[in-house]
C-alpha cells in the first residue's frame, strides 16, 4: 500500500513539474512514510510514497525502472511468486524479491494483457520512454484508488483526490449530481464520477492509456452474471473452501506484522479462523471497536467463542468515547475526500488506529462477502422474485415464511418483506433504485430527482445476481472500499480483502441462488464451508451487525451537536434552505425518522467547508 503521483504536462517546465509533484507527494505522505521517490523526465513526473510491505530493502523503492519502463504502483499482486517463476522460465531475470519488478516484467512480456494474470489489488502507472506512452490500471474491484484530471492533452493523477486539489487543472467545481446521490443513496463515487466536476475516478477493472496527448480508457474484465454451474451444493462448498483458504494464504504474504479487523460477525471471523487453523500463523492479532451505551453494539461475547477455539488469537479492543470522536472528526472529514454517508466508518477509523498502535502494518478485512453471497436483507427480495418469475410461487412463499420466522418478524414486517419482493418482480434494478432515490427522505435539493442520472445496470441472469453485480460495481462496495482505503492509510496501514479474490467472486456468481440464500439463511455456502473452522455459535447467528455506531442520534445530540448549529447558508444554492431547516427542526424536536439523512446533511456541510 502506497501513494502514487503522476503528471504528464508539456505546459510545465521541469522545475514546475518537480514542484507540483513534490507538493502532491507531501499531501499524501501518510500513505507511505518509509520512502519518497521521484522520476522526472519532462514532460513526465512520477512520484511515490512507499509503505514497505514486501522486500523491505531500498532495491524495491519506487518509482522503479526496468529498461525503458518506470512505474509508480500502489497495492499487492499476491501471486507474484508464481508469476515470477513463470516469467523466469521465459528468460526474465530479477534483482529484487518484491512484486513491483514482477509487474514491470509482466508488462514487458504481455503488454496491457499483463493484468489478466494478476490476483490482487493495484493502481499503477507505467511510463514507457521508448514509446512515449503511459499505461495505467486499476484492479478488478477498485480496492486501490486511482483519480485523475485529463484536459487538453495534460494528465495529472493521484491515489487521493486531495492531492489533485493542488493541480492547476483543478477548478474546485462541485459535482451536483454526486451531491444528490450521496445524500439520498449514500454513494461516495458513481462509476468514474467524484464529488468534484474536474476529478475522475478510473473505474474498477479498467485500464487507461495516455499517448500523444490522447487518453483512452477501457474495461479489461467483468463479472459473468449469467453462467450457472451445475455442481451440487456439496461440491460448491468444497470449491469455495479451497478458494477462500487459498485467498487468505495469498493475502497473508508480507514481510511485516499483520492482523485482522474483527467485528464478531461471520465474515471477519472466517478470516481470523482460517488464519489460525489453515495457515502457518502462530499468533493472530485482531482489532475490534465496541460501544457499551444503551442500544449500542458490543460484539465481544461472540468474539469470546473464537478466542476459546483458537488460543493463538490475541484480541485487541477499542471503545471510542464521544470526546474521541469529536477530536478526530476534522481529520476524518479531511481524509475522506467525500462526505461520510454513515457514522459507522468512524468506528473503522478507530480500529485502524488501534492496529497501528499495536505495531501492525497490514490488516485483513471482510469487505465483499455480503456483496458476493447475498448477505443483505435486500438479497432476499430478489431470491423470492426469481422464484416467482420462474413459476415457483409455493417455493417463494416458503422462502418468505422461513425468513420471517427466522428473524421473528411480526405481521407488519412480514407483509412489508412480501410487498417489496413482489415489487422486485415487477421492476428492474434501475427503476428500483430510481424509486428509492426519489422517496428515501424529504427532497431538499434545488436540483430535482429526475435531473440526476443514475447508472444502475441490469445484467443478464438472475435478479439476485443483477442485484449483487450492482452492489459490487455501483451502489455499495465502491463506498466501502473508498473508506477502507482512506481509514487504513490514515495510519499507514495496508488493508487487504480476501473475499475479493476474483476467482472466488466468479465462483459465487456461478452458483444458483439457493446456494447463496436459502430458507432465510444468507451466505449459505460460506456458513457450510466454514463449519469446523468458525465456532457454531457464530455460524448459526440469525442477526446481522457490522460497525454500528451511535452517531446518527447520540453523537449528533451530544458532542457533535455543534454540527447542526448556524443558518446553513453554506448550502444555499445546493439546497432549498426552508425545506432543509424544517428537516433539522423535526430532528431537534426528537424525531429520529430521518436521523441518517440529517447525518449526511451535516457531513456534506463539513465536507464543503474543508473543500472550500
Amino acid at each position: 500500500m502506497c501513494g502514487i503521483i503522476g503528471i504528464i504536462d508539456q505546459r510545465l517546465s521541469g522545475s514546475e513539474l518537480s514542484e507540483l509533484g513534490q507538493r502532491m507527494l507531501r499531501t499524501t505522505s501518510h500513505r507511505g512514510p518509509d520512502n519518497t521517490g521521484t522520476f522526472l523526465e519532462p514532460p513526465v513526473f512520477l512520484g511515490h510514497n512507499r509503505l514497505s510491505i514486501i522486500d523491505l530493502s531500498a532495491a524495491s523503492d519506487q518509482p522503479m525502472r526496468r529498461g525503458s519502463l518506470s512505474i509508480t504502483y500502489n497495492g499487492e499482486v499476491y501471486n507474484y511468486l508464481e508469476l515470477r517463476q513463470e516469467l523466469e522460465r521465459d528468460g526474465h531475470t530479477f534483482s529484487t524479491s518484491g512484486d513491483t519488478e514482477v509487474i514491470l516484467a509482466a508488462y514487458q512480456q504481455w503488454g496491457a494483457d499483463c493484468v489478466q494474470h494478476f490476483i490482487g489489488m493495484w493502481a499503477f502507472a507505467i511510463w514507457d520512454a521508448s514509446e512515449q506512452r503511459l499505461f495505467c490500471s486499476r484492479d478488478r474491484f477498485g480496492i486501490k484508488p486511482f483519480h485523475y484530471i485529463a484536459r487538453d492533452g495534460r494528465l495529472h493523477l493521484s491515489s487521493e483526490i486531495k492531492a489533485l486539489k493542488g493541480s492547476p487543472l483543478f477548478t474546485g467545481a462541485i459535482n451536483q449530481d454526486q451531491v444528490a446521490r450521496g445524500l439520498y443513496l449514500g454513494w461516495m463515487h458513481h462509476w468514474d464520477e467524484t464529488y468534484f466536476a474536474d476529478i475522475t475516478a478510473l473505474p474498477a477493472s479498467h485500464n487507461l492509456e495516455w499517448h500523444n496527448g490522447a487518453v483512452r480508457v477501457w474495461a479489461y474484465a467483468d463479472i459473468d452474471t449469467q453462467t450457472t454451474s451445475p455442481l451440487p451444493f456439496a461440491d460448491h462448498v468444497e470449491r469455495f473452501r479451497e478458494l477462500f483458504i487459498d485467498s487468505v494464504r495469498l493475502t497473508s504474504r508480507r514481510d511485516v506484522p499483520m492482523g485482522v479487523c474483527l467485528s464478531g460477525g461471520l465474515d471477519s471471523t472466517s478470516i481470523a479462523g482460517t488464519l489460525a487453523s489453515a495457515t502457518s500463523e502462530h499468533t493472530v492479532k485482531t482489532f475490534t471497536a465496541y460501544y457499551t451505551g444503551t442500544g449500542d453494539v458490543d460484539e465481544r461475547p461472540y468474539i469470546d467463542h473464537l478466542l476459546k477455539a483458537y488460543p493463538q488469537i490475541e484480541a485487541h479492543y477499542i471503545s471510542p468515547t464521544d470526546a474521541d470522536v469529536k477530536g478526530a472528526l476534522e481529520r476524518i472529514v479531511w481524509m475522506m475526500d467525500a462526505p461520510l454517508p454513515s457514522s459507522s466508518y468512524i468506528s473503522q477509523y478507530f480500529v485502524m488506529q488501534l492496529a497501528a498502535d499495536s505495531g501492525v502494518k497490514v490488516v485483513l478485512d471482510g469487505q465483499g462477502s455480503d456483496e458476493i453471497m447475498g448477505g443483505y436483507m435486500h438479497s432476499l427480495y430478489r431470491v423470492i422474485a426469481d422464484l416467482i418469475r420462474s413459476g415457483n410461487v409455493g417455493e417463494a412463499l416458503g422462502e418468505w415464511r422461513a425468513h420471517t420466522d427466522r428473524q421473528r418478524f411480526g405481521l407488519g414486517k412480514s407483509a412489508n418483506v412480501l410487498a417489496k419482493s413482489v415489487l422486485t418482480v415487477m421492476r428492474d434494478e434501475p427503476s428500483l433504485y430510481a424509486l428509492e432515490f426519489a422517496r428515501t427522505a424529504p427532497w431538499v435539493l434545488a436540483q430535482r430527482p429526475a435531473e440526476t442520472p443514475l447508472r444502475v445496470e441490469m445484467p443478464s441472469g438472475s435478479r439476485l445476481n443483477a442485484f449483487l453485480y450492482d452492489l459490487i460495481r455501483v451502489t455499495l462496495l465502491p463506498t466501502l472500499l473508498h473508506t477502507e482505503d482512506l481509514n487504513s492509510m490514515a495510519f499507514s496501514i495496508e488493508s487487504r480483502v480476501p473475499f475479493l479474490d476474483h476467482r472466488l467472486v466468479q465462483a459465487c456468481f456461478a452458483m444458483p441462488n439457493e446456494h447463496k440464500v436459502h430458507r432465510g439463511e444468507t451466505k449459505r455456502v460460506l456458513r457450510a464451508a466454514m463449519r469446523g473452522i468458525v465456532p457454531d455459535a457464530i455460524l448459526d447467528r440469525k442477526d446481522k451487525t457490522g460497525f454500528i455506531t451511535p452517531g446518527h442520534i447520540k453523537w449528533l445530540r451530544g458532542d457533535l451537536a455543534y454540527l447542526l448549529e448556524g443558518d446553513w447558508r453554506e448550502l444555499d444554492g445546493i439546497v432549498e434552505l426552508p425545506r432543509l431547516m424544517a428537516v433539522l427542526d423535526e430532528y431537534r424536536r426528537g424525531n429520529n425518522r430521518h436521523a441518517l439523512f440529517v447525518w449526511r446533511l451535516a457531513m456534506l456541510r463539513q465536507f464543503l467547508a474543508v473543500s472550500g
